[in-house]
């Protein structure tokens, strides 16, 4: 990007959105099936990122009702849990071992809580 497109990015008003526009990787391709492999991973990034944050912000959810004393609410959230880490075992997102070992904590946190 010429220098002088930088600094009228960085003039205008909407400037938090140009600036994130300058500091993203351009996608350096020799070959158009190399700039096609480029969009899909770029792609294929973001859905992973957001089905992994979902299992993430569950898991976090489910800990949260673990550490109370509603039974109903943790195996609620358990529940949820162990669906969501499915999905993304299923879809390739998660390796099935690691959740497996989820899975079996989350049992085993039930368990003592009842």
């Amino acid at each position: 990007m010429p220098a002088t497109w930088r600094k009228a990015a960085l003039d205008s008003a909407d400037r938090a959105a140009n600036l994130a526009a300058l500091f993203q990787k351009p996608i350096m391709a020799n070959t158009k099936s190399a700039a096609k492999r480029a969009r899909q991973t770029t792609r294929r990034t973001l859905t992973n990122r957001r089905a992994l944050t979902a299992v993430k912000n569950q898991l976090k959810t489910m800990r949260e009702a673990l550490k109370g004393t509603d039974k109903a609410k943790a195996k609620a959230a358990a529940t949820e849990f162990v669906s969501s880490i499915d999905k993304a075992v299923k879809a390739g997102r998660v390796h099935r071992n690691s959740a497996n070992r989820h899975k079996s904590s989350v049992n085993k946190a039930l368990a003592k809580l009842a």
